[in-house]
């Protein structure tokens, strides 16, 4: 909804972009903006390419609902946590959270700005998640904080003829493109600009430090939890292929662009089901369920981030990376598999995803960790293979190209599910946040008191991530490859050796190629 001009240049409520201008709504210190269009809907023509400029409009619009999240298979409800999602198709809407607009800015006196960019496998979420409200992390470092969609699934990530590879990438460029040309109107400091995410959205910053279209929009970056999932061009393409054979349909933009956006979620999904028995086509992907990863394609992404940031791409970025010491356990549990693993199951996983492979692979995990069960082990690997490994290699590759990286580990329990979760994937974000009961945090902290505990570990997450966005220092040192210091994140945080020596050794000259297409005879 538009309203005509406002006369009054002085309301501090309004901040005018390059489309146009928005109003936003006071919410206690802060002055809220949501829903505000950095790119055109990607419908219609538009549909499967890379982000177009915003429609402009006259008037002031008003600003204070979030936009619809991108099509994406059931389970935004449970994930993203939107009940009543809206609907539409402008998908690609930024969010501000500010101390201060100005209607009429003073570059002199901006704030940091930190940018979040939300996980879900690359096939779920949306930035109007309780869970990423930001209102706590604002106030916490007198900062502005920005959240926007992007593309996901199918619409995002399926390798396809007539379409660019890595939309959902191209999106977050582009909003980070907005945030540069923007920024100012809403009192912050496009010089000092921070990305930050968490699984897939650690991946895509990740990704967006080895493209170069990213380049010069950022000059900090955190990266929480980073998977080491990157395809080959052949593996996305043979996953889309039989991603569009479940719609009956050849993988062309022409012909998928037939199909209503929110209908062809289906049948991402039915071949997400169907992934695991594909273990001899698809290798270690198949059992992730998620046919979508970011694309090695040698344009838009040219190498894998550990590649690009080992050659010196990001050198000059400032670099937050960690992981959390029990990621998988959020899978077990989600699965029903917690304390049912079976020693067969144990030897799959461990040959299937161990450094190495097969049964040398699988030898080297149970030597190195004598004492661990069936389940232990079940969950190490493919914590390590996930999340902690590449993680740290992001890490290590930043440092060996010549720039600064610090990391840490979050080792505090989820006090949720009877205290069975550990530090599993995902506790980071309402810690960070400071939204224990949005989201993931309905599950980590179901049925447990927040302690004061709890809000001095959001306390310190808050307090180190926006010094950082501030200052380039979180409070710790930084990672060298001789004395491997990194924050450990519990009830009482302290700077140690990387807790997880014993996989860092059995890791050691292990590299992060993209994913390879094991079969690569024609069809699927």
């Amino acid at each position: 909804m538009t309203t005509p001009d406002a006369t009054d240049t002085t309301d501090r409520l309004v901040a005018r972009t390059t489309a146009g201008a928005v109003r936003g709504r006071r919410e206690e210190d802060l002055t809220v903006f949501r829903g505000i269009p950095f790119a055109a809907p990607p419908v219609g023509e538009a549909r499967f390419q890379a982000p177009r400029p915003p429609h402009p409009w006259d008037g002031t619009r008003e600003a204070y609902a979030f936009g619809p999240p991108p099509p994406q298979e059931a389970g935004i409800q449970g994930r993203a946590g939107i009940p009543d999602a809206p609907t539409g198709d402008d998908w690609l809407t930024v969010n501000v959270w500010t101390p201060d607009p100005d209607p009429e800015p003073d570059p002199s006196a901006t704030r940091p700005v930190m940018v979040w960019i939300y996980g879900g496998a690359y096939k779920l979420g949306h930035s109007g998640s309780p869970g990423y409200d930001a209102q706590h992390l604002a106030r916490a470092g007198d900062l502005v904080v920005v959240t926007f969609n992007y593309r996901v699934g199918i619409e995002g990530f399926a390798r396809i003829e007539g379409a660019p590879a890595n939309r959902g990438l191209l999106d977050q460029v582009a909003a980070l493109e907005w945030v540069r040309d923007n920024i100012t109107a809403f009192g912050g400091d496009p010089g000092r600009v921070t990305v930050f995410g968490e699984s897939a959205g650690a991946g895509s910053v990740a990704s967006l430090l080895a493209m170069p279209s990213a380049r010069g929009l950022f000059g900090r970056a955190v990266a929480q939890s980073v998977p080491g999932t990157y395809f080959s061009d052949e593996l996305a393409r043979d996953l889309a292929s039989a991603i569009a054979a479940e719609a009956g349909l050849r993988p062309t933009a022409a012909d998928l662009g037939t199909v209503d956006p929110r209908t062809l979620t289906e049948a991402g999904a039915a071949l997400g089901a169907k992934m695991a028995q594909r273990v001899d086509r698809w290798g270690q992907v198949a059992p992730t369920v998620t046919p979508f990863s970011p694309v090695v394609d040698g344009e838009i992404l040219p190498t894998t981030p550990w590649q690009a940031l080992a050659a010196g791409a990001a050198r000059d970025v400032e670099l937050i990376v960690g992981h959390n010491a029990q990621e998988f356990r959020l899978f077990l549990v989600l699965g029903g598999l917690l304390g049912k693993v079976t020693e067969e199951q144990a030897t799959a996983v461990l040959r299937l995803f161990a450094p190495g492979g097969g049964a040398e692979g699988e030898q080297a995990y149970r030597s190195a960790f004598p004492d661990a069960d069936a389940g232990e082990l079940h969950e190490r690997v493919q914590s390590d293979w996930l999340f902690h490994i590449p993680s740290l290699r992001l890490a290590e590759a930043q440092v060996a190209g010549g720039g600064r990286a610090h990391v840490y580990e979050l080792t505090w329990p989820a006090p949720g599910a009877g205290g069975t979760l550990g530090a599993c994937h995902g506790l980071d974000i309402p810690l960070l946040f400071g939204t224990y009961a949005a989201d993931l945090g309905n599950l980590l902290f179901a049925g447990a008191e927040v302690t004061d505990e709890a809000r001095a570990l959001t306390a310190e997450f808050q307090r180190s991530w926006t010094s950082f966005a501030r200052t380039g220092d979180p409070g710790w040192p930084a990672y060298d490859p001789e004395r491997r210091l990194v924050q450990v994140l519990d009830a009482e945080p302290e700077v140690r050796p990387y807790p997880e020596e014993t996989s860092r050794r059995l890791w050691e000259g292990h590299d992060f190629p993209p994913l390879p297409l094991l079969d690569g005879s024609a069809g699927v």
